[in-house]
């Protein structure tokens, strides 16, 4: 029970535990070390490490564990509650053992709307499984994800944070019999697939031995392309002025208007000569 408090969790928790022992055998805390203090390093105060470490833990086990928990603490000068209380707030840390491919549908609205939710129902068949859950050959895991930015090219799956656009109950498929059987398949953009534990290094800061990513689509570029075929341009940030009450618009528009003379008086009666209206003028005028 006591592995189960340290960690946030009680025994009777929905959800799944975290699984694992409770500290590394020497020499693999050794390694994990040797990489931590190359994190640690980039950040003017430790903790703040904290996130890319918990990638490097998950790289080795394929999940969070115990023992990668009470390492980040012991790295990082925390408790593993404090730990704990990171970990569990993101769902890119993961609580149970992973398949070296992580496919991910996206259902959210625009995805579902174009076939991602039939993509995930079709999947969950094709596998027997259901979202979270992970082949018997422990090749793939299953889920579905929110929006990835992904939209132009709905519905879209992600396999290890890898983009496959424009997907289909039938495409999805033929991707995860791939997976399965290797070698995978290209993703539509950016780099060649890696195993979910090596994308977890990739993630922890650690150098990316592959080459590729940084491709833009067509469908991306559209507006832009719309806009330059129009000489539409963006405002000057310079000059331009607002007057939504943002902070700083003020400053903003005094700026923008310092150097312009003042406009010339109005032509207008001035309001305070104005003689007040009484109740009987108003009355009058009503009728």
């Amino acid at each position: 029970m006591s592995v189960f408090l340290e960690l946030g969790q009680r025994p009777d928790e929905p959800g799944p535990p975290i699984h694992g022992s409770v500290a590394y055998p020497d020499d693999v805390a050794a390694r994990l070390a040797t990489d931590a203090e190359k994190i640690i390093a980039r950040y003017p105060q430790g903790r703040s490490a904290l996130l890319p470490l918990l990638h490097l833990v998950q790289s080795e086990d394929s999940c969070l564990t115990p023992a990668g928990i009470a390492f980040c603490a012991g790295q990082l000068g925390l408790t593993p509650a404090e730990v704990t209380a990171v970990a569990t707030f993101y769902s890119m840390y993961r609580r149970t053992p992973t398949g070296e491919y992580l496919v991910g549908v996206c259902t959210n609205t625009l995805c579902a709307i174009m076939g991602g939710d039939a993509i995930l129902e079709a999947l969950q068949d094709y596998l027997g499984i259901h979202a979270g859950e992970t082949t018997d050959d422990g090749r793939v895991t299953l889920e579905h994800v929110e929006c990835n930015a992904a939209c132009d090219y709905a519905p879209v799956v992600m396999v290890n944070w890898e983009f496959f656009d424009n997907q289909t109950p039938s495409s999805a498929r033929d991707l995860v019999d791939s997976l399965r059987a290797g070698p995978p398949l290209e993703p539509t953009r950016g780099a060649p697939l890696c195993t979910f534990r090596e994308t977890a290094r990739t993630l922890a800061g650690l150098p990316d031995v592959r080459s590729g990513g940084g491709q833009t689509g067509e469908a991306t570029l559209a507006g832009l392309r719309v806009a330059r075929e129009r000489g539409m341009e963006a405002p000057d940030a310079d000059t331009m002025t607002t007057s939504i009450g943002a902070p700083g618009d003020e400053k903003v528009a005094k700026e923008a208007t310092k150097d312009k003379p003042a406009p010339a008086p109005s032509a207008t009666v001035p309001a305070e000569s104005k003689t007040p209206e009484t109740d009987s003028d108003a009355t009058d005028s009503d009728t």
